[in-house]
């Protein structure tokens, strides 16, 4: 890609925000046009027996610590980023799984810190729950936010027709692209750089042939390796 060249920021903010700052200090133009909202949900948060805590974005951190005082519990993350989030609220012993649900699954499994509650989406993409319970672990969930779709502007939708990165960080993200794309003319110039296989697979179903790629790690970082490859 060449310097200053497009790229469509997909997520939710305050993510979106974050992410295009790094993608303008790699030297190309964010566009910051959210696919996703996110709607706080005030929820009554019993840790009632719980010993540990799941996060699965930065999101859930944000979402339990609004509804919780609470910051002496051990956490488990799915990332780097979620583990950041968690420390900066006030969490002190975190451990991340450097992957994606599943690779938390394992972690907690391994950990086996008694019962577990994953504070997270009203609609998550993974089932955490149901996979630690098949391990034998107890485990619950509670959603601390939804995640709403949202149409993209005009002035975004016409950048289709040109060359244009988009950087799609969720299956929902990706799923409400895909439903675009699939309404809309065949996009020549367009290149899709997605989080995970899981993020790629709704893509690869209504994209031009070789116009989807995926990060080979579910980290923001190897994901923007991508912009220069």
């Amino acid at each position: 890609m060449s310097s200053g060249a497009p790229v469509w920021i997909t997520r939710a903010q305050p993510g979106a925000a974050a992410t295009a700052e790094r993608v303008a200090a790699l030297g190309f133009s964010p566009i910051v046009d959210p696919l996703l909202e996110i709607a706080p949900i005030a929820a009554t948060i019993d840790l009632s027996g719980v010993t540990a805590l799941a996060f699965t974005s930065a999101n859930g951190v944000e979402g339990f610590v609004r509804c919780s005082a609470r910051r002496d519990l051990p956490v488990f993350t799915v990332g780097a980023a979620t583990a950041k989030a968690a420390r900066d609220a006030g969490f002190s012993a975190t451990q991340s799984a450097d992957g994606d649900v599943g690779s938390l699954e394992r972690l907690i499994a391994e950990a086996r810190p008694g019962p577990v509650l994953w504070a997270g989406a009203e609609a998550p993409a993974g089932d955490l729950v149901g996979g630690l319970r098949a391990r034998g672990l107890e485990a619950r969930s509670i959603a601390v936010y939804a995640t709403v779709e949202r149409a993209p502007t005009r002035a975004t939708l016409r950048l289709l027709d040109a060359p244009l990165t988009v950087l799609v960080h969720s299956p929902r993200a990706a799923r409400a692209l895909a439903r675009i794309l699939e309404g809309g003319p065949p996009c020549p110039g367009l290149r899709l750089l997605c989080l995970s296989p899981a993020v790629a697979a709704p893509l690869a179903v209504v994209a031009e042939p070789g116009s989807v790629a995926f990060a080979p790690r579910p980290e923001e970082s190897a994901l923007l390796d991508l912009l220069g490859a």
